[in-house]
């Protein structure tokens, strides 16, 4: 049996951001991966000269991006422009995102634009966190005139987020994070896999054991406590601290008579996101100026990552297209629509085809921030002493990545806080004594 200060489960983001976080503390560390690779949903894999990530990523400058920095890592890459189109009837459009765009964009009335330019001007000073417990429909609906500027806000609001469901979803955590993507995004060289890499080095570095290729199967507590990690092939890593880092549903099969704890509560509460994600490689783009397009009235989004990061070995042209997917998948459907969109965008590009991957459900989150939440997961499970949950579901208000990083570094947070409060209950009962 192995003895560890600290357990972590699953080899994601958030699994090597509390694992780095844990080996800083100086904490004998251990990360467990059932994967034969590292990072999850931040995986990239190479194909015939191309990276392909899993789904469209894109770094905000929030949580992750300051936590990434604060560990050294150098994120090879550019902002791309923010030069946009909207798909608005089956037409391409000006979408206004500077001064330029709002002036000649046809898609607002003169009072449409004076509205939009106004909003744009209030985010940087506006408290998103006044609007925490109302739904993004609510905010909009409530704060916005203009039909269109409605329209462009929709369609911002769900690409900043990857979410779909705008009578759920609370506005508040939103809104935060369209204020990150004003301050711009990073596009990585070679995909995140390079991320994941730096961070792994990170982790070795500092004494982390990572072990790959080896399935957890349960987290045995007793008395309240958490005892040991038990693996697939009978290994048991005894530890004082367990961060889990899978998936709601997954925590609760590991974890022996979750049902009776807050572990319960939150996998019934958690709402999956998902999307349908087509990349497709072309030797050159038909339409070079629409590379960055919105859909208006069809939740779709094209990016061309290789306009601001390397993709592809011979400079060929990554795009990357979501369809943002509701209660209702149709794997035909979402392909057929994003084609349909790409024909739009780029018209011919069939001829111009190196390769391409189609991702029918790609989960995006396994929850977020929305409006049937009972209460804010994590980081402790309040039931077993040691026990811990981190991962992009594990939301206090962040999304997406900033959750993962965000998450990871308040169960590390905990762990430390808690062991002072031991340390200074044991010195004071000594003092008694």
């Amino acid at each position: 049996m192995l003895k560890m200060d600290v357990a972590v489960v699953g080899g994601g983001i958030a699994g090597l951001t509390a694992a780095i976080y844990a080996g800083r503390a100086g904490k004998r560390t251990i990360l467990i991966e059932k994967q034969e690779r590292l990072g999850g949903r931040g995986m990239t894999n190479k194909k015939n000269g191309t990276y392909f990530n899993l789904g469209g990523h894109a770094l905000y400058q929030s949580d992750a991006y300051e936590t990434f920095r604060e560990f050294g890592l150098r994120l090879q890459g550019n902002q791309p422009s923010i030069d946009a189109f909207g798909i608005w009837k089956d037409k391409l459009q000006v979408l206004p995102t500077g001064i330029g765009s709002l002036m000649t964009t046809p898609l607002l009335s003169w009072r449409g634009k004076v509205e939009f330019a106004g909003w744009l001007a209030k985010f940087g000073k506006l408290d998103t966190h006044a609007y925490d417990k109302i739904s993004l429909r609510d905010w909009i609906e409530g704060h916005i005139q203009d039909p269109m500027v409605r329209h462009i806000f929709y369609s911002l609001l769900r690409t900043a987020s990857y979410v779909m469901a705008p009578d759920l979803q609370a506005a508040g955590p939103v809104l935060r994070q369209f204020k990150s993507a004003l301050r711009g995004v990073l596009y990585l060289d070679r995909g995140w896999g390079s991320m994941v890499e730096e961070l792994r080095q990170v982790a070795s570095k500092l004494g982390v054991q990572i072990i790959t290729k080896s399935k957890v199967v349960s987290i045995e507590h007793s008395e309240g406590i958490v005892r040991h990690v038990l693996c697939e092939d009978g290994t048991k890593i005894e530890a004082t601290h367990v961060i889990v880092t899978t998936p709601p549903a997954v925590l609760h099969q590991l974890v022996p008579r979750a049902e009776a704890t807050a572990i319960h509560t939150w996998k019934e509460q958690a709402i999956e996101v998902t999307g349908a994600c087509l990349d497709v490689v072309l030797r050159r783009l038909p339409k070079p100026k629409q590379q960055f397009v919105y859909g208006l009235d069809h939740p779709v989004f094209l990016s061309n990552h290789s306009r601001a990061a390397l993709m592809n070995e011979d400079n060929a042209q990554v795009l990357s297209l979501m369809k943002y997917q509701g209660k209702e998948k149709d794997a035909k459907k979402d392909l057929h629509d994003l084609e349909h969109a790409l024909d739009l965008i780029q018209p011919g590009w069939r001829s111009e085809l190196i390769d391409k991957q189609y991702l029918p459900k790609i989960p995006v989150c396994y929850d977020f921030a929305h409006m049937k939440r009972q209460v804010d997961p994590g980081p402790a499970v309040p039931e077993i002493k040691g026990l811990y949950a981190a991962g992009e579901w594990v939301s206090h208000g962040e999304l997406l990545v900033d959750a993962a990083t965000a998450s990871a570094k308040r169960a590390v947070q905990h762990i430390l806080a808690h062991e002072g409060t031991e340390r200074v209950q044991g010195d004071n009962h000594r003092n008694i004594v």
